[in-house]
Protein backbone atom coordinates (compact mmCIF):
# COMPACT_ATOMS: atom_id res chain seq x y z
CA UNK A 1 0.00 0.00 0.00
CA UNK A 2 0.98 3.38 -0.91
CA UNK A 3 0.72 5.59 2.08
CA UNK A 4 -1.74 8.90 1.65
CA UNK A 5 -1.03 11.73 -0.03
CA UNK A 6 -2.52 14.79 1.77
CA UNK A 7 -4.11 16.82 -0.92
CA UNK A 8 -2.91 20.88 -0.62
CA UNK A 9 -5.49 23.38 0.26
CA UNK A 10 -6.21 25.50 -2.73
CA UNK A 11 -5.34 29.43 -2.99
CA UNK A 12 -9.26 29.87 -2.75
CA UNK A 13 -9.75 27.84 -0.06
CA UNK A 14 -7.07 29.96 1.55
CA UNK A 15 -8.63 33.34 1.50
CA UNK A 16 -6.22 34.27 -1.32
CA UNK A 17 -7.72 34.95 -5.12
CA UNK A 18 -6.28 33.28 -7.90
CA UNK A 19 -4.46 35.60 -10.35
CA UNK A 20 -4.98 35.90 -13.94
CA UNK A 21 -2.47 35.95 -16.48
CA UNK A 22 -2.44 39.41 -17.15
CA UNK A 23 -2.34 40.64 -13.44
CA UNK A 24 0.51 37.86 -13.00
CA UNK A 25 2.05 39.40 -16.03
CA UNK A 26 1.89 43.31 -14.97
CA UNK A 27 2.79 41.94 -11.36
CA UNK A 28 6.22 40.32 -13.24
CA UNK A 29 6.70 43.80 -15.32
CA UNK A 30 6.84 45.57 -12.41
CA UNK A 31 9.06 43.53 -10.46
CA UNK A 32 11.50 43.50 -13.27
CA UNK A 33 10.99 47.78 -13.57
CA UNK A 34 12.21 47.90 -9.71
CA UNK A 35 15.15 45.50 -10.20
CA UNK A 36 16.04 47.71 -13.26
CA UNK A 37 15.63 51.20 -11.16
CA UNK A 38 17.63 49.61 -8.07
CA UNK A 39 20.65 48.67 -10.59
CA UNK A 40 20.98 52.04 -12.07
CA UNK A 41 20.51 53.86 -8.78
CA UNK A 42 23.12 51.17 -7.26
CA UNK A 43 25.48 51.73 -10.41
CA UNK A 44 24.82 55.58 -9.99
CA UNK A 45 26.00 55.36 -6.37
CA UNK A 46 29.25 53.29 -7.32
CA UNK A 47 30.43 56.18 -9.72
CA UNK A 48 29.17 58.81 -7.48
CA UNK A 49 26.56 60.33 -9.32
CA UNK A 50 23.94 60.20 -6.66
CA UNK A 51 24.60 61.06 -3.00
CA UNK A 52 23.62 58.49 -0.18
CA UNK A 53 23.09 61.26 1.95
CA UNK A 54 19.96 63.07 -0.40
CA UNK A 55 18.68 59.14 -1.36
CA UNK A 56 18.43 58.72 2.55
CA UNK A 57 16.42 61.73 3.25
CA UNK A 58 14.23 61.42 0.46
CA UNK A 59 13.95 57.81 -0.94
CA UNK A 60 12.43 57.36 -4.19
CA UNK A 61 9.57 55.12 -3.88
CA UNK A 62 11.16 51.72 -5.50
CA UNK A 63 13.92 51.90 -2.97
CA UNK A 64 11.59 51.92 0.12
CA UNK A 65 11.74 48.13 0.05
CA UNK A 66 15.23 48.36 -0.20
CA UNK A 67 17.32 47.18 2.65
CA UNK A 68 19.74 49.76 4.36
CA UNK A 69 23.00 46.80 4.41
CA UNK A 70 22.62 46.60 0.02
CA UNK A 71 22.11 50.34 -0.30
CA UNK A 72 25.19 51.20 1.63
CA UNK A 73 27.48 48.15 0.08
CA UNK A 74 27.09 50.11 -3.36
CA UNK A 75 28.75 53.37 -1.66
CA UNK A 76 32.55 53.48 -2.74
CA UNK A 77 35.14 52.42 0.16
CA UNK A 78 31.89 50.15 1.74
CA UNK A 79 32.44 46.61 2.31
CA UNK A 80 30.79 44.45 4.69
CA UNK A 81 32.27 45.18 7.69
CA UNK A 82 32.63 48.91 7.58
CA UNK A 83 28.81 48.69 6.71
CA UNK A 84 28.11 46.46 9.64
CA UNK A 85 30.45 48.77 11.49
CA UNK A 86 28.17 52.12 10.47
CA UNK A 87 24.54 50.23 11.23
CA UNK A 88 25.73 49.22 14.47
CA UNK A 89 27.12 52.57 15.84
CA UNK A 90 24.14 53.91 14.24
CA UNK A 91 21.81 50.76 15.58
CA UNK A 92 20.36 49.85 12.68
CA UNK A 93 19.48 46.15 12.15
CA UNK A 94 21.04 45.04 8.98
CA UNK A 95 17.40 43.57 8.03
CA UNK A 96 16.11 47.19 7.99
CA UNK A 97 14.64 48.23 4.89
CA UNK A 98 14.54 51.91 3.53
CA UNK A 99 11.44 52.22 4.23
CA UNK A 100 11.47 51.12 7.54
CA UNK A 101 14.09 53.55 8.72
CA UNK A 102 12.77 55.54 11.94
CA UNK A 103 13.48 59.27 11.57
CA UNK A 104 16.09 59.12 14.16
CA UNK A 105 17.78 56.64 12.47
CA UNK A 106 17.62 58.10 9.05
CA UNK A 107 19.08 61.40 10.69
CA UNK A 108 21.80 59.39 12.61
CA UNK A 109 22.75 57.80 9.95
CA UNK A 110 23.32 60.67 6.91
CA UNK A 111 25.29 62.47 10.03
CA UNK A 112 27.50 59.46 10.58
CA UNK A 113 27.83 58.84 6.93
CA UNK A 114 28.71 62.87 6.34
CA UNK A 115 31.83 62.53 8.80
Amino acid sequence: MSPAVAEAPSRTKLGIPDRSLDQRMDALKHANDIRTARAKLKKDLKARKASIHELLLDPPEHTLTMKVFDLLLAVPKYGRIKTNRVLNQCRISPSKTLGGLSERQRLELVNYLRR
